[in-house]
């Protein structure tokens, strides 16, 4: 786990060392290990490194291979490179490392962009051909690992975050309608290769991209999600669970790669819990395992202690509960805003921050329990959708935070067009490659809003402290094995029925019976003293009011009653307001 940064000109200057250092050093965390800067002539290309496989000076990036022309910085982990290791080595190629860097740069030798196919693992990465010229990067099937890029006035940059791209300017900083539109009524997701901001794309899961050395681009989708059965496929219940659970083992065994320990984020929870219970199995010596927890506000509990207790209990891990204070939570928002590629609604990010401030004190490596709501359909809103008749209306009525009506009473007229995050639905719907509805909102949960919040949440907030986590759930195999299971089966038991039920052959049945869990993060859904101020002095400050994205009238409605309004997902409409105006401000946009 890493962070890459480039430059590519085609106006015939050479390209600046200096700006791809200084994009290095604002994501100094994500690897603190190392870091690294080759330039030559139109490119440069520079690498952060965290060392979690082969730690030694041989797996430092950038990573020159001169006998093969290529150059590469890489982000991520390639879980099966000691397979394609032999395998390259069969055909002939030579390894100087035991560095799953090395493998990349070789594949791509021998297979082309098709190597990518090959790959199980979450991976963004730049190859730079010594005697083309051309630029060739590619982005994991989940979009695990980010990839950001700009590309105008004769330069092309990327990077792992994108507040590295604005570290020296962008030509222009202006706002993506759309973009905004999808934040303020698609819980705050928005889809690639959209960013909030015009000039800065994402490259998409799934996706490689060609840049030629007179700036044209190729891209290509390499992999996509099919629903319904084929052949060979499970028949009935009790198969299904076999297959779900021996998935799941092997997503797990693959994700102890590397040459440092292993943890794991234990909400307490069926997923997170999954994972501790296999990884015990696996015979994983002395696992530590983490949960957070916050005041209760209220009537409403701040931890989940109890449960995660119970499964430490039972497998004998090392167990460590870290409890934050309000004053804590509110202490550290500067920083967690920081860490945030995107604005990111979700109370829990500050308990990612938070928790992996601590985890990082004793591992490197986590493994952690996101994308099983997603893809084995645990949701409240995935039921109805069975026998839908409007799949889109019924999907927007429980997931989207704003109609379009009152998003048009919250934002500047001058921005607000289109309804862009409902025609976005539409045309996902019509383009899924799933017949039923209740398929067709799994795939667009599990490949686009999976992505951009959870995913992107998880990586932010543990990079932030030069952690590595890795998401046994977001295993392709096991993504493509849940999307041909019958929806019935995953929905059964208020969802993730066939998960369920492979689980009780390995954890309590207390914590799979239990009532679905969030991560509480209570100061921050109803808003009161301290985090209250917070907000109002954003949202009313010079910064806010010159910006105009919010309209007075919208904002003082919120402020007059600030726990009244909350989305379909209990989410405060307030708080999302603010920590997109936080975010411009924190980023200098």
């Amino acid at each position: 786990m890493c962070g890459i940064a480039g430059e590519m000109r085609f106006d015939g200057a050479a390209a600046d060392p200096g700006r791809v250092q200084r994009m290095l050093d604002l994501m100094s965390a994500r690897g603190p290990d190392d870091d690294g800067l080759v330039a030559q002539g139109r490119v440069a290309l520079g690498h952060r490194r965290l060392a979690i496989v082969d730690l030694s000076e041989r797996g430092a990036q950038p990573m020159r291979d001169h006998e093969l022309g290529l150059t590469i910085v890489f982000n991520g982990c390639i879980y099966n490179h000691d397979e394609l290791r032999r395998r390259l080595t069969g055909e002939g190629y030579r390894f100087f490392s035991r560095s799953d860097t090395e493998v990349i740069v070789k594949a791509y030798h021998a297979w082309g962009e098709r190597c990518v196919d090959e790959f199980k693992g979450m991976f963004a990465f730049c190859i730079r051909e010594h005697d083309s010229g051309r630029l060739f990067l590619a982005r994991d099937r989940l979009g695990i690992k980010p990839l950001y890029y700009t590309h105008d006035e004769g330069v092309f940059r990327f990077a792992s975050s994108l507040p590295a791209l604005l570290r020296d300017g962008l030509s222009t900083r202006e706002l993506d309608p759309a973009a905004l539109h999808h934040y303020m009524s698609f819980h705050s997701v928005v889809p690639a290769p959209m960013t909030l901001l015009k000039a800065v794309r994402k490259l998409a899961p799934g996706c490689w991209l060609r840049l030629a050395t007179d700036g044209t681009v190729e891209e290509h989708r390499y992999w996509t999600l099919s629903f319904g059965a084929r052949d060979g496929d499970p028949r009935d219940e009790r198969e299904w669970e076999d297959a779900v659970l021996e998935s799941m083992r092997l997503a797990v065994r693959r994700r102890l790669t590397g040459d440092v320990p292993v943890g794991v984020l234990l909400s307490g929870g069926l997923d997170s819990s999954l994972i501790t219970g296999l990884l015990a199995r696996e015979g994983v010596p002395h696992l530590n395992t983490f949960t957070v927890g916050f005041e209760d506000v209220g009537k409403e509990e701040g931890n989940e202690f109890r449960y995660s207790d119970l499964v430490a209990q039972t497998f004998g891990t090392e167990h460590h509960q870290v409890f934050i204070d309000a004053g804590t939570l509110l202490k550290h928002l500067p920083g967690c805003f920081s860490a945030m590629a995107e604005p990111m609604v979700s109370h829990d990010n500050i308990g990612f921050y938070l928790l992996s401030r601590e985890v990082s004190k004793h591992v490197k490596v986590v493994q952690s329990g996101q994308g099983a709501d997603e893809v084995f359909g645990g949701y409240h809103w995935y039921p109805p959708l069975l026998e839908s008749t409007d799949p889109i209306g019924d999907y927007a009525r429980v997931f989207f935070d704003r109609d379009h009506e009152e998003l048009a009473e919250a934002i500047d007229p001058g921005l607000v067009s289109r309804d862009f995050s409902r025609e976005f639905v539409a045309a996902h719907f019509a383009a899924a490659t799933a017949e039923a509805p209740v398929d067709k909102a799994l795939h667009l949960d599990t490949t686009v809003m999976l992505v951009d919040d959870p995913v992107k949440r998880v990586d932010n907030m543990t990079m932030a402290w030069g952690l590595e986590a890795r998401t046994p759930f977001l295993d392709h195999e096991v993504v493509e094995l849940a999307a041909r299971c019958p929806a019935p089966l995953k929905l059964a038991q208020g969802g993730k029925g066939v998960l369920k039920e492979a689980a009780r052959r390995v954890i309590p049945d207390g914590v799979i019976d239990r009532p679905k869990g969030y991560f509480p993060v209570p100061a921050l859904k109803y808003l009161r003293g301290e985090s209250l101020e917070m907000v109002q002095d954003a949202l009313r400050g010079q910064a806010a009011r010159q910006r105009g994205i919010f309209r007075p009238e919208y904002v003082e409605r919120l402020l007059a009653a600030p726990e009244e309004h909350l989305t379909p997902l209990r989410g405060s409409k307030l708080w999302q307001l603010a920590v997109l105006e936080i975010w411009l401000q924190t980023h200098g946009v």
